[in-house]
């Protein structure tokens, strides 16, 4: 793990139960300034769970967590439900952020590209110009870490391909670190400084490059591409009934659903 002075997160043997299920065991990573770090894995592997403790929502069991003193927060939920009965443009929206002024507002719609949808219901844009609003959201404040939960869900392949460039650009125009999960991995490799593969544990974790012919990447490519509900693995350790892993060499295959 990184403790270089441009460490904006720091995650050190993390880990959390809940009702006497490991959902997360000695996880260690950090998020740089300028970099982004994608969490990638199946479901029921942790990631939003391990984004709740970045964000300092939830307190883990055990382990470190050391965020950069002063650092702002910016957050991307996967969406929002937001009543149709609920009168509110794209603008007001925004707003609703507290201390937030008009022309901040402006800045991050002209950045993400939405202004001409800045007086439009919120109820009443696209699924690709919502994401974008949420991202404004996260924006707003100049925060230092931006946190992005599956940032296009919901949005065709086209959508998809110009939010993730969108992303390289406020990283590189801002300098900011990205914290992201997601679950499209052929995108997510051409767009990431480093993956981590993670279920329950950190799996791999790397350049895209150095990852790309991993035995835990390429299952969970597989996972993904073929709809295959289950794979196996090769490492030095394995995991017992309830998930959890048990280090030393196994005799048998790690199987996950």
């Amino acid at each position: 793990m990184s403790d270089r002075p441009s460490a904006l997160l720091a995650l050190e043997n993390v880990g959390i139960s809940f009702g006497g299920r490991r959902v997360l065991d000695k996880v260690s990573f950090s998020v740089n300034r300028g970099e982004i770090v994608t969490l990638i894995g199946p479901n029921g592997a942790g990631k939003s769970t391990l984004m709740k403790i970045a964000l300092g929502l939830i307190a883990p069991d055990s382990g470190q967590v050391r965020r950069a003193p002063g650092i702002v927060l910016g957050y991307m939920p996967q969406k929002i439900m937001i009543e149709d009965i609920l009168p509110l443009t794209v603008r007001h929206f925004l707003m609703l952020r507290p201390g937030t002024r008009p022309a901040a507002a402006e800045e991050v719609m002209a950045l993400v590209r939405i202004a001409h949808v800045a007086d439009s219901p919120v109820q009443r844009i696209s699924g690709g110009e919502m994401q974008r609003v949420l991202m404004a959201r996260a924006l707003l404040g100049n925060p230092a870490l931006i946190v992005l939960d599956e940032p296009v869900q919901g949005v065709d392949i086209t959508g998809q391909e110009e939010l993730y460039r969108l992303i390289s650009r406020i990283r590189h125009d801002k300098g900011c670190g990205v914290l992201m999960i997601s679950h499209d991995l052929h995108m997510v490799m051409a767009g990431t400084d480093r993956v981590i593969c993670l279920n329950r544990h950190i799996c791999c974790s790397g350049a895209p490059e150095n990852i790309k012919d991993h035995p835990e990447y390429q299952a969970m490519l597989g996972l993904q591409t073929r709809e295959i509900a289950l794979y196996t693995h090769h490492h030095d350790h394995h995991h017992d009934g309830a998930g959890n892993v048990v280090q030393g060499p196994h005799d048998e295959d790690c199987h996950h659903d």
